[in-house]
């Protein structure tokens, strides 16, 4: 698989970690992890709207919501993650996901390959169970929005 498989803020996101060491490639982790936005008031108050990805290590919840698009044909699916600040490679792979993929159609999530995580070129540097825990939250938010796209059509 290459970048070019990948939604252009994604394949510039992977480019960004191929082109690093594997020590930078983890400082890039946790800059992620530290731009991993806020979630939004009306979720704070309402941890029910959130699901557990309960194969990473830490807690880490997510949601999706699809915002009608104005511009174009498709709804954009947001992202929303939940994981605490002493859980930092969890939330940089959060962080990753937001950037990448947040504000993209359902289609072009849906198309991401599973295997994504393995092209930031972390597998050596941080353990299996890490890496399951990311491909874990690629396959939850892919499960949702095959979901929430069935029964919007």
């Amino acid at each position: 698989m290459t970048t070019h498989d990948l939604p252009a803020a994604l394949a510039e996101i992977v480019d960004d970690f191929q082109a690093l060491t594997e020590p930078d490639r983890l400082q890039l982790l946790l800059e992620f992890s530290r731009g991993l936005p806020e979630l939004p008031d009306r979720l704070k108050d309402h941890p029910e709207l959130l699901e557990q990805v309960v194969e990473c290590q830490s807690p880490l919840f997510l949601t999706i919501e699809t915002e009608k698009n104005d511009a174009g044909p498709a709804d954009a699916v947001r992202l929303y993650f939940k994981a605490p600040p002493e859980a930092p490679t969890t939330r940089g792979f959060a962080g990753v996901l937001h950037e990448g993929l947040d504000g993209l159609s359902a289609a072009e999530i849906l198309a991401v390959p599973d295997d994504m995580p393995e092209l930031l070129g972390l597998t050596r540097a941080i353990t299996p169970l890490r890496m399951r825990g990311m491909t874990a939250m690629l396959g939850r938010i892919k499960r949702k929005v095959a979901a929430t796209s069935r029964s919007v059509s």
